[in-house]
């Protein structure tokens, strides 16, 4: 447990405090930090014609062709306006992702990345986010953009429970069931120690879930000490699920839908649940602010995300897009084929306002109360 705190220093407040220092050198002129000539172009809509150019080679971070359907939507972007690009990802967490952007602010790579939707404020503070905001944006309640642009909220995930049921013949309905005697050894592990959404979503449903809430932890907090002995020390992954070293695994419904779908091909059997009270948690966009060579197609992707036909890219997958979310989008019959039954999701909450969720609290609770507890 030790050398996973140690691993998480960069915590948001570090962050906070390291765009505070980068802030004050860029104020003073150094080489390498002034961008505000070519940073206003980022107001500007996009070019199409140097989209195409840019488009060719797309360096994401956090985004492969198998997360929410990104592999597709990237090629339909392309398809659209004329270009075939050629996706290569790096995976990171999104801390990792944030980290990545600032450290390449003279040499950028990525054109963009996957965030949880609690990471958009930390970008936001690290500024490494642009000043473009895409039309759709205006759709979107505050907390699920940025201030002034830069990221937006595009599919909601719902924390769930992927299980090779060939190897867990009982499977579990519930978080609770998690705890019973037969899963001690068999759950993959949780760290919503502030890398990635996904464990801090997992965190915050288990709050709301023993009568706590994105404010009151400490429900989710004693549930996180009770789950410890459950773990496996196998990573989670689609080779440990298929071998049973992790046969229960916690990740978003979209994501648990096509890790069982990929055990069916191979004649394992699988099944995905929603384990009663969960959470929507939305996913975001970010893009770059430091590639200004991608700026254009880096607009176009942005503004693609929350088009209608984005937006049925992610449902396909069996993602929640958030405009669907919001009530601003009708979904055909077909885009929604491969969602769990609406009934599943009866019991999974609402977070009211994402923009008043403290993530610097949720880290802090995790590290100091269950991790240091």
């Amino acid at each position: 447990m030790d050398s996973i705190l140690n691993s998480t220093a960069l915590s948001r407040r570090n962050l906070l405090k390291t765009g505070s220092y980068l802030a004050a050198l860029a104020s003073l002129g150094l080489p390498g930090l002034s961008f505000a000539a070519d940073m206003a172009d980022w107001a500007a809509a996009p070019d199409l014609e140097k989209a195409k150019e840019e488009g060719k080679l797309f360096n994401t971070y956090g985004m492969p062709d198998s997360w929410a359907n990104y592999g597709e939507i990237i090629q339909s972007l392309g398809k659209a306006h004329g270009f075939a690009p050629e996706h290569a990802d790096t995976d990171m967490s999104s801390l990792e992702e944030i980290t990545k952007f600032d450290a390449e602010k003279n040499n950028a790579v990525a054109i963009a990345a996957d965030i949880g939707i609690l990471f958009g404020k930390v970008a936001e503070a690290q500024g490494v986010v642009p000043d473009y905001m895409p039309p759709n944006a205006a759709k979107l309640p505050v907390g699920l953009k940025g201030e002034k642009g830069g990221w937006v909220a595009t599919f909601t995930g719902v924390p769930a429970m992927v299980v090779n049921a060939d190897v867990i013949k009982n499977v579990p309905k519930t978080w609770d069931d998690l705890l019973k005697p037969e899963y001690t050894g068999k759950v993959g592990a949780v760290n919503a120690a502030g890398g990635g959404g996904t464990d801090i979503a997992i965190f915050l449903a288990w709050a709301f879930a023993h009568g706590g809430s994105d404010t009151d932890l400490l429900p989710g907090v004693e549930f996180a000490r009770r789950m410890a002995p459950q773990y496996t020390t196998a990573s989670q992954n689609a080779q440990t699920l298929e071998r049973g070293e992790a046969p229960i695994q916690m990740k978003y419904d979209f994501n648990c839908i096509a890790a069982a779908d990929a055990l069916k091909k191979k004649g394992i059997n699988a099944q995905v649940v929603i384990p009663g009270v969960s959470v929507y948690a939305p996913s975001a966009l970010m893009l770059n602010r430091y590639n200004l060579a991608k700026m254009n197609v880096a607009k176009l992707l942005i503004d693609y995300v929350l088009s209608d036909e984005g937006q049925v890219l992610f449902a396909k997958f069996g993602a929640r897009p958030i405009r669907w979310v919001l009530g601003d989008l009708d979904l055909p019959a077909e885009a929604k084929a491969n969602w769990l039954p609406d009934a599943d999701y009866a019991q999974v909450k609402q977070v009211a306002d994402w923009s008043k969720v403290d993530m610097e609290a949720i880290v802090t609770a995790w590290q100091e109360q269950v991790l240091g507890g």
